[in-house]
């Protein structure tokens, strides 16, 4: 065999490994689906679909069952909804500070640090949310549950800020100079260049950074599973205990419910549901990008 065979004998061989790893996860992805879709439909086959999207209780587990999802996904949005306004105007803000006001050695040692809270366990997290910020607004709002919505949400906001104020000044920092030269050069100040050139130009991975946001928020488990309570309930009431489609799964994950019943399925139709939220949100945030992308030439 001469060397120009082996060469492209090994080459080939190099060509069905990378293949086997790129099909891995498309693989992963169709199991994960199927096995959703499996069990979704069989849970829908006992309950009827406009019970589960009408009906206001959520108590499964119960002698009396409901199997209406809209309290859990309530609980969800208000949970994601009050991370959001602490994540948003915090990543920005600093986002804008770190691209266009900060020194590029203050910007080198800044940016890794405000990047560690994004690892930090997030159990962690949920215990900090419990155990200090709980009894620290219970000072200030005296009516406040042991449990409830407003921590977690806080706490989740700060989990998720670096991933809105790194994404977002990424995108900052790639628009060109020549923009903030040409905005330099007819008399605008430093806060206007950042205002009104580059956050417009820089839009698309600003709104994305966004949308990742959220989709990272709705899908929390442990921060909201300990310090939000297990208390499903149709509100907008960020001081009562509330309960979020994962804080649920995880309720019924921990080994109590028996495998293959009803009440076992409820995971699968709740997965389902978190599923097609985090999908459309990943493409709004594809459309977005796609709808608010500047190219410089």
């Amino acid at each position: 065999m001469d060397r120009r065979s082996r060469q492209r004998i090994t080459e080939g061989c190099i060509k069905g490994i990378l293949f086997i790893c790129a099909s891995l996860s498309i693989l992963t992805t169709i199991g994960i689906i199927g096995i959703l879709i499996f069990e979704t439909v069989e849970f829908f086959r006992e309950v009827s679909f406009f019970e589960f999207l009408t009906d206001p209780q959520w108590t499964p587990l119960f002698v009396d069952k409901h199997f209406g999802i809209m309290s859990l996904v309530c609980g969800t949005a208000l949970v994601a909804f009050i991370a959001m306004l602490v994540a948003i105007p915090l990543g920005l803000l600093s986002a804008v500070y770190l691209s266009e006001y900060a020194s590029a050695r203050f910007r080198e040692v800044v940016k890794p640090l405000l990047e560690i809270l994004a690892g930090v366990p997030t159990v962690v997290y949920g215990y900090f949310a419990l155990l200090f910020v709980t009894p620290l607004l219970q000072v200030l709002i005296p009516g406040l549950a042991g449990f409830n919505a407003l921590a977690p949400g806080i706490v989740m906001g700060i989990m998720i800020l670096p991933m809105v104020s790194s994404l977002s000044e990424d995108a900052m920092y790639a628009v060109p100079m020549d923009l903030k030269e040409g905005a330099y050069a007819l008399g605008a100040t430093r806060f206007q260049v950042a205002v009104k050139v580059v956050i417009p130009a820089a839009l698309s991975g600003i709104m994305s950074s966004f949308v990742l946001a959220v989709s990272r928020a709705i899908g929390e488990t442990m921060i909201v599973t300990i310090a939000s309570g297990q208390q499903p309930r149709l509100t907008l009431n960020p001081l009562v205990p509330i309960e979020t489609i994962t804080a649920y799964i995880v309720q019924v994950s921990l080994g109590d419910t028996p495998s293959g019943t009803l009440e076992y399925r409820t995971i699968f139709a709740a997965g389902m549901t978190l599923f097609v939220f985090t999908l459309a949100l990943n493409l709004m945030s594809h459309w977005l990008k796609e709808r608010f992308r500047e190219e410089y030439r």
